[in-house]
């Protein structure tokens, strides 16, 4: 019922024995994160953590794309000399492919016995969970802010959006860093990385640690009061001009359509 790091480390190390993989992949999640480590010390190889991006090199040679330096760079790690390749991978930051008419997967039973000193369960007395109620990644339509908000008094009016949309509230990294919301809404590089129907980006100038958590997005509207903001090159829809103007008649003209 509950994950723990031994069972699950030796089911782990004995597909990999048997299967003889080239490349073995974790999500970047709890369990990922706790789990891979295990592995890949147990097979004296390398693991690259919180990937963004994986690519095929030369004779099957995994390049494992992750941020560095506090998100201000792209590292591009591999793994020589050593097998397997590992590497743990952040949720969301895939495109899903398309289906391949007539492709199947393989499914392996794998049997596994487990030491019972490593399945002996420590009764758990108390779990405490804390319910997440902010969903970047399932959310539709996502509006977020920048520092050319000025503020947190800003993001008052980006939520004000964002509640008439039906939508939820993002940030740059800078936005979060300053205290102005939450860090659970950060969205770029070393945040969330999202896909929604429609962007807005609010006082965002750009920069490539957020770009690369949004720019997949359907729809990107962004407003800023600067013409060159990088922001534009990617945006469908561009609006020049300060927010504390635009986003008053955006409010004004979604709330009319709504009656």
């Amino acid at each position: 019922k509950y994950y723990r790091t031994l069972p699950y480390f030796h089911a782990a190390k004995k597909a990999v024995r048997e299967e003889n993989p080239q490349i073995v992949l974790f999500g970047a999640t709890l369990i990922g994160r706790d789990l891979a480590p295990h592995v890949a010390s147990y097979f004296y190889t390398g693991l690259t953590a919180d990937c963004t991006e994986l690519q095929i090199g030369e004779e099957k040679m995994l390049y494992q794309i992750r941020p560095a330096f506090g998100g201000n760079i792209r590292a591009t790690i591999v793994t020589p000399d050593y097998a397997p390749q590992m590497a743990t991978v952040r949720e969301g930051v895939m495109k899903m492919g398309e289906p391949v008419t007539g492709r199947k997967a393989v499914v392996k039973p794998l049997k596994v016995s487990i030491p019972s000193e490593v399945a002996a369960l420590t009764k758990i007395l108390h779990r405490e969970r804390k319910e997440k109620t902010v969903n970047l990644k399932g959310a539709e339509i996502i509006v977020a802010g920048g520092m050319g908000l000025g503020g947190p008094e800003g993001f008052a009016m980006v939520k004000e959006l964002a509640k008439v949309l039906g939508a939820e509230v993002g940030a740059t990294r800078a936005a979060v860093d300053a205290g102005w919301v939450e860090a659970d809404r950060q969205i770029g590089q070393t945040g969330t990385t999202v896909r929604p129907k429609l962007y807005f980006a609010v006082g965002i100038s750009g920069a490539i640690q957020h770009r690369a958590g949004m720019e997949e997005s359907f729809k990107i509207v962004a407003v800023n009061v600067d013409p060159e903001a990088p922001i534009f090159d990617i945006a469908d829809y561009r609006i020049v001009g300060d927010y504390k103007t635009v986003l008053p008649e955006l409010i004004a003209a979604y709330k009319k359509l709504q009656q």
